[in-house]
């Protein structure tokens, strides 16, 4: 754009009089800087000389154009960034704004919306820069581009200028506004549903101590559908779950919301970790065929010291052991949850007293341009040497992994400890068994064997009672229609008692009415009265255990 021919030149220059010759342009002229005139079609039979020409853009009167486009136009020059020109909408939108005075007093909108520095860096760098969506004094919104130009400033001399072009583009940033605001808002639905369906305290075992994290993805990130729980399956064992549903937004927060719900139906029934999952399997295909999810399923038993568990594409689980040593429990791992047609399995991991074991979502260790491998590697690092109580624990491995409030992914970390118990705390925490050998000599040692070790419990009478007649019921239960091998246990924690029978039979009894004329069904009836709790479940090598408990008094 020549601003030579301007009509009104720049304040301190003298206002030149020469009027500039317009000549025509022909189209045969290429060349010489100048856009050839555009070509007309004759539409008479005149001689080419009496056609009129059009005027070269070279001619076109710059300010007129300038003075009539909507868009805001500016034009300051020198190092102070004097003001040259405003065009029209520039006074409309702003009002009339004095010439050859400093932008900082005469164009006070531009220092509003920090454009200042901006025109300092266009004079330095003689390139054009470009800041969009900018709010001006006024409410309306532009994009604004600052284009270094060359202004005449007398004497043949120049002076660096800078063009200021305004776009309104308050229609676009509003419409942006109001996206991002209902975005805020489908997320916020979508963090207050997932943080309602995931446990809102967790359940502490008897010989467990768990502590549980979750941090939704940064406020550009829509929220996923991680969750976790904790279930107490009675007779001392805990079950414990993890999971990440793929996907964002309500609708993967519904659906792990429906998945957390069935798993814990599911542990109800008291089943291996993999039969466990595929049940879920063929349920989330039920939920919604296009979509998938991760879990993780173990079961605690601490009569066997072992976690024993089942993956259906989820990370795997790290256990650190009590001198530090961290386990990875790779295998078995199934495919996700909702892809069907694959058989489970368990496997186990050790999980002692003293260990502390850490189940997570990919958010803590998955990160762009980074193998998944280093982020569980790291992982494995930073739990070797994270001491303190579950929750320190957590804490300590969300830091050292860098997740932050604006995490691009959501974040779910479940950690487990059994403790190791010294001291008097130990005295709390014991077990005894007995091998039932013989014929119907089995049930009158059995009571005798449970007498004496809950005397030396120092049981009060009415709990040793209670205790020494649910042990003689499910033996007598057992002995009648288990089969060999059969063993009773007894074991005792801080706040329950509880009594366990295993035989080699897999058939699970039921709680019935017996009939007055029955002359057997009456003992798992008996037992159901008077425990706090009762259950059975298949062992995993076949046969079964059938359990009940009792709370100490001063618990709950």
């Amino acid at each position: 754009m020549n601003f030579t021919r301007w009509s009104a030149r720049l304040p301190g220059t003298q206002r030149r009089a020469a009027a500039r010759t317009e000549h025509t342009v022909t189209p045969d002229r290429r060349g010489e800087g100048s856009v050839p005139a555009a070509r007309v079609e004759r539409q008479s039979d005149d001689p080419p000389d009496d056609h009129p020409t059009v005027p070269a853009v070279d001619d076109l009167p710059t300010r007129e154009i300038l003075d009539r486009i909507p868009a805001l136009v500016a034009l300051v020059h020198g190092s102070d960034h004097r003001t040259a020109y405003v065009n029209d909408a520039y006074v409309a939108a702003f009002g009339v704004r004095p010439l050859g005075e400093p932008a900082r007093a005469s164009l006070p909108e531009l220092d509003a919306l920090g454009l200042l520095p901006l025109l300092d860096q266009v004079l330095r760098s003689s390139r054009p820069r470009t800041v969009k969506s900018r709010k001006a004094p006024g409410g309306r919104s532009y994009t604004i581009t600052c284009t270094p130009v060359a202004l005449p400033s007398g004497a043949g001399q120049s002076e660096g200028g800078v063009l200021i072009f305004a776009a309104d583009v308050t229609d676009h940033a509003e419409a942006g506004e109001r996206l991002r605001a209902s975005e805020r808002r489908q997320r916020e639905t979508a963090v207050t549903l997932q943080r309602s369906l995931l446990p809102q305290e967790l359940e502490q075992p008897d010989d467990l101590r768990i502590a549980a994290v979750y941090h939704p993805g940064g406020t550009e990130t829509a929220v996923g559908g991680d969750w976790y729980d904790v279930i107490t399956l009675g007779g001392g064992r805990t079950a414990l779950v993890i999971g990440d549903v793929m996907g964002r937004g309500v609708r993967a927060a519904a659906v792990m919301g429906q998945l957390r719900t069935a798993v814990r139906a599911y542990a109800r029934l008291d089943l291996p970790p993999h039969e466990v999952l595929q049940l879920l399997d063929g349920l989330a295909t039920e939920i919604d065929p296009n979509q998938i999810a991760t879990c993780a399923y173990a079961v605690h038993d601490p009569n066997e010291g072992r976690l024993v568990y089942s993956s259906a594409g989820h990370l795997p689980i790290l256990v650190r052991d009590e001198s530090g040593t961290v386990l990875r429990a790779d295998e078995p791992t199934g495919p996700p949850l909702g892809t069907g047609g694959w058989t489970h399995t368990s496997g186990s991991i050790p999980l002692g007293p003293g260990s502390t074991a850490v189940f997570y979502t990919d958010g803590l260790v998955e990160r762009r341009n980074e193998d998944l491998d280093e982020g569980i590697a790291a992982l494995e690092r930073a739990l070797s040497g994270a001491t303190g109580t579950p929750q320190v624990v957590c804490d300590r491995l969300v830091r050292s992994t860098g997740v932050t409030a604006d995490h691009d992914d959501d974040v779910a970390v479940l950690v487990l400890q059994h403790p190791a118990r010294t001291g008097p705390d130990s005295e709390l925490f014991r077990n005894a068994a007995l091998e039932l050998l013989g014929g119907v000599e089995a049930a009158p040692r059995a009571r005798a064997f449970a007498s004496g070790v809950l005397t030396s419990w120092r049981f009060p009478p009415e709990l040793h009672d209670l205790g020494v007649l649910a042990a003689s019921e499910l033996v007598a239960n057992s002995l009648q229609h288990g089969t060999p091998p059969m063993r009773l246990r007894l074991r005792r924690t801080d706040r329950r008692l509880i009594v366990e029978v295993t035989d080699g039979n897999d058939h699970l009894p039921r709680l019935r009415r017996a009939e007055p004329a029955d002359e057997s069904g009456r003992g798992i009836a008996i037992v159901a009265t008077i425990a706090s709790n009762w259950g059975s479940r298949r062992a995993p090598g076949g046969g079964k255990a059938v359990w009940c408990e009792f709370a100490l008094p001063g618990t709950t």
